[in-house]
């Protein structure tokens, strides 16, 4: 482990305990209610008896398989119209005025309309996802495409490559970081709006998820069990960052010194 990654990693923990800390300090100066603001220890008997009592594992499965699903068509969808927009200049405009469009509606503004169309149930929450991925994802594609040298896409031409062949061979790998970062800002937008809509839509006919969960919560008056609901949603986040976004980055971006 590098020195730098060394550090970064002891700065967070202290952070993490100065945090704490602090929050705990809050609690036991009475500055806000104890059923608003609950103690450390509170939130961490919550977060156990959600996994052992209350069934999170289950909603969280069903979260993260909804958000799955829809990544994993908005990724595609935007790889397929990203590669159109950059080999065709009359698709590049049509579509970029629809990224542009699109991507100022909040995936939520959206639901009654999914809804309507859908008929409630899976399909309506995973076109949300897709909705809050492809926009913000196409974008940062076809600018990291624009940004490419005129000198690499040439150097491609010369040796034959033509339409989606000269995508992968010389967009995509030239462009990778900013594909990445399309990534990350579609999946980050993406868990947003599912934990919302979850919240919002409630269940399907396959279960429910966090945002569902959190909702029982507060019915409940459960502020402990609401924190606690909060914090696996950061875990799921943070193990999202750190043990794939970072690993991926590390690996290639980084090792090519296209970023620092």
């Amino acid at each position: 482990m590098k020195k730098e990654t060394r550090g970064e990693i002891r700065d967070q923990i202290i952070f993490i305990i100065c945090f704490i800390a602090a929050w705990e300090f809050v609690y036991r100066m009475r500055v806000f209610s104890p059923t608003a603001f609950p103690s450390v220890v509170d939130i961490e008997n919550s977060f156990v008896t959600a996994f052992t009592e209350n069934d999170m594992l289950s909603y969280t499965g069903h979260s993260l398989l909804l958000i799955a699903k829809g990544l994993a068509i908005g990724i595609g969808l935007a790889f397929i119209f990203s590669s159109f927009a950059v080999v065709n200049r009359h698709f590049h405009a049509i579509y970029n005025l629809v990224v542009s469009i699109c991507d100022l509606l909040p995936g939520v503004a959206l639901l009654p309309l999914a809804i309507l169309w859908f008929k409630g149930g899976e399909l309506t929450i995973i076109f949300i996802v897709v909705h809050s991925v492809i926009w913000p994802m196409s974008r940062s594609i076809m600018d990291g495409f624009k940004s490419i040298p005129r000198m690499y896409v040439e150097s491609g031409m010369n040796i034959g490559l033509r339409g989606i062949k000269l995508v992968t061979g010389v967009y995509l790998p030239a462009a990778f970081s900013s594909v990445l970062s399309g990534i990350r800002v579609g999946w980050a937008r993406a868990w947003r709006a599912l934990i919302s809509v979850e919240m919002i839509f409630g269940t399907t006919r396959a279960g429910a998820g966090i945002g569902w969960y959190i909702m029982l919560r507060r019915n409940f008056a459960d502020s402990p069990g609401v924190f606690a609901s909060l914090i696996v949603i950061i875990i799921i986040g943070v193990i999202v960052e750190y043990g794939i976004f970072r690993t991926v980055e590390n690996r290639t971006v980084r090792k090519w010194g296209m970023v620092q």
